[in-house]
């Protein structure tokens, strides 16, 4: 089946996909105003009153993960790096999620903490959780205007919806039931979504490995593709786990084993899955310790099959989406000037499939578990902002004596608050290629300095209130600081030669006796010029020839031409395409304009040089350079806590009792049989992990 690549609307919606769409948006209104009832004191507008069970705490936990993010992100992720972007779940969760449940939850449960930051509070001090509370409100808000682009851009693509309008109407729905009924009415939604996205996204890989002869003909397919959609990358092994992480050159990723594992096996994946309060709070909400332990477990069980839902269908978009002569679609970065103009980009696969195999009712379902996905998400950052900014922002430092009922309120007016500023963040997004590189950045930005000194308070008794604080603030600098200095040019960097023609020009092409395009010739209209030398020395009266590779004031580089709409001389057709290295010649008469651009920094462009010192290779891509960076963080937050603690005096050990190992005593939760204990079933769970990567390796 093929598909067209270029920007617009793919389908409209029958009858009942919208009769299905509307009685979502009503469930989840009924649900948000219906449990408004239980959520009227502190305890349960913001945990939820503690009385999950450990299945409701493992779905709400890895549901509040399962956003239109995730789908979204890790589709594009994988179409851009393949297989390796299945380590997500794999290496880069399922060690952590353990961790998190078996080493980590009794500290977090028996505080009794609200939030993550509260736990920095009784364990650090004021200055800590102050911090950390202010950081992580901006993180949630952040995160929560990703969700809204992610949805803005399945409704805009697939139904052709204004962008603005898809955001307002699906924002404040989630505002109205997180603000009515607060964590419980997010849980309970989280649990409903849940199943909504794996009934509307399975779909997808299952109609997809058909169409594609099988896991094997999809393989194929890809290593047929991949040189044509990703010709940059040679040779590069989009198909395995581990085999291709030998060296940076040897996998789309341009990353090593190191990075994956210490990177983000380690910093990444710990920092999130451990002290992300978005995670944490959906199973420090369980009735009991155990059943909060087993909801992490379950989550992380859970967690290893999303890969059938977000990287095959990216796989698949690699192999099956195809123009009617057969050639692959070819997407592009966010950042790629061609995106929206002339090329549909790497975030636009799973609404391509979509389009290409729900018909009506299941387009339908299909669309509700992508709103469901973008609310889930929605949902978890909102509730977690209204936690944080209230308990750990508003009344330590604003308001420290109130009634309950007050904080209530506040809570109920942030989710609302936290609403409108997620949309400003929402643009963002188009300074990166995918998602999911824009959500990395925020991690080794705040989570993974966050990890450095949760770890170290936990394990080691000798860490001290002035270490929290400083090698918390040490990491975000640090983290901060490599990001500026890979996108940081001393000589300046210029972006690649462009010309791109006014709406209406008028064009003539020229093919060779393949059908390939040569040359373009601009008759008439207006045509501007980014970058291109040789614009300078036009003479008036006479044509401009540029070859298909220019000067840009440097180097040689090829010319990048854009035509958003222009119309063919010959038979007064419109189209509009993007290409690159092919001739253009600009007739006189064609008004011109040219710029020179030079950038000192540069967040669309890494310096290979910089990058080097980062990531240890120039051949480093954006992801390895975030994964490495984020490793480098975690190493200055932990050096960091742990010399600031050697020369200033730590608490007394009756103020760090149930907050640090060897001074916490487990609650006696009474006899409870073989298998509802915790380590069993984590063992299982580690087993599965073990299996999964050596047959994919």
């Amino acid at each position: 089946m093929a598909v067209s690549d270029s920007p617009g609307s793919l389908l409209r919606l029958g009858f009942i996909d919208l009769v299905i769409i509307v009685l979502y948006f009503v469930v989840v209104l009924a649900i948000g105003f219906y449990l408004k009832r239980f959520a009227n004191t502190g305890e349960d507008f913001f945990l939820a009153g503690r009385k999950m069970t450990a299945w409701i705490a493992g779905l709400s936990f890895i549901s509040a993960n399962l956003s239109s993010l995730e789908t979204m992100g890790w589709s594009a992720m994988a179409y851009q790096y393949g297989m390796l972007g299945a380590h997500a779940y794999f290496i880069g969760a399922i060690p952590a999620i353990l961790f998190l449940a078996i080493v980590m939850m009794p500290f977090y449960y028996i505080c009794k903490t609200h939030s993550v930051p509260g736990y920095l509070k009784l364990r650090y001090g004021e200055p800590a959780r102050a911090l950390a509370g202010i950081t992580f409100s901006f993180l949630t808000i952040c995160v929560s205007g990703a969700s809204m682009f992610a949805m803005a851009k399945i409704l805009n693509l697939l139904l052709g919806w204004n962008m603005h309008v898809s955001i307002w109407v699906s924002s404040l729905t989630v505002a109205i039931y997180v603000a009515l009924g607060g964590l419980l009415s997010a849980v309970f939604n989280e649990v409903l979504q849940f199943f909504l996205i794996w009934a509307g996204s399975l779909l997808i890989p299952i109609l997809g490995l058909i169409h594609a002869g099988g896991w094997r003909g999809m393989i194929e397919k890809i290593q047929q593709h991949a040189p044509v959609i990703h010709p940059t990358v040679q040779n590069a092994d989009f198909t395995s786990l581990w085999r291709n992480l030998g060296s940076f050159d040897a996998n789309p990723m341009g990353i090593d084993w190191f990075g994956m594992v210490f990177g983000l096996g380690l910093a990444v994946s710990f920092g999130y899955w451990c002290t992300d309060f978005l995670q944490v709070q959906r199973v420090i909400v369980a009735k009991d310790l155990r059943s909060a332990q087993n909801g992490t477990i379950i989550g992380a069980f859970l967690k290893m099959m999303v890969p059938l839902i977000v990287t095959v269908p990216g796989l698949l978009g690699l192999a099956v989406l195809v123009h009617p002569d057969g050639s692959p679609v070819v997407l592009v970065p966010e950042s790629d000037p061609r995106a929206g103009i002339t090329h549909r980009t790497y975030n636009d696969v799973l609404p391509l499939l979509m389009s290409q195999y729900l018909g009506p009712g299941l387009l339908g379902l299909g669309v509700t578990a992508m709103i469901a996905g973008f609310m889930s998400g929605m949902a978890g950052n909102l509730s977690a902002f209204a936690t944080v900014w209230t308990y750990d922002v508003y009344k330590p430092l604003i308001r420290r004596h109130a009634e309950d009922r007050h904080y209530v309120g506040m809570g109920r007016a942030a989710s609302i608050v936290g609403i409108l500023l997620s949309i400003g963040t929402a643009y963002l997004l188009f300074f990166f290629s995918n998602i999911l590189e824009y959500l990395q950045v925020l991690v080794f930005f705040f989570i993974v300095p966050l990890f450095a000194v949760i770890l170290p308070g936990m394990l080691w008794k000798r860490a001290t209130p002035a270490a929290g604080f400083w090698g918390f603030l040490a990491a975000i600098l640090a983290s901060i600081g490599m990001w500026a200095y890979v996108h940081t040019f001393p000589d300046g960097w210029r972006p690649q030669p462009k010309a791109t023609l006014a709406e209406g020009s008028v064009v003539r092409l020229e093919r060779d006796a393949a059908g390939d395009l040569q040359r373009v010739i601009v008759e008439r209209g207006a045509i501007q010029l980014v970058n291109v030398a040789a614009a300078a020395a036009r003479q008036e009266g006479m044509p401009l020839a540029l070859p298909g590779r220019v000067n840009d004031g440097r180097d040689e580089r090829p010319l990048q031409l854009l035509a958003p709409r222009v119309v063919l001389a010959d038979t007064q057709e419109a189209l509009k395409f993007g290409v690159e290295g092919v001739s253009v010649t600009v007739m006189p008469g064609v008004q011109m304009s040219h710029i020179m651009v030079e950038k000192r920094f540069a967040p669309e462009a890494f310096n290979p040089r910089h990058a080097k010192v980062i990531a240890r290779s120039e051949k480093a891509k954006p992801m390895a350079i975030n994964m490495y960076s984020a490793w480098w963080s975690f190493v200055v937050g932990i050096v960091v806590t742990v010399l600031v603690s050697l020369v200033t005096r730590p608490k007394p050990e009756s103020e760090l009792r149930n907050l640090v190992m060897g001074l916490t005593t487990l609650p006696d939760e009474g006899p409870c049989p073989w298998y509802q204990k915790p380590i069993l079933w984590a063992s299982v769970v580690a087993a599965i992990l073990v299996a999964v990567n050596v047959i994919f390796w």
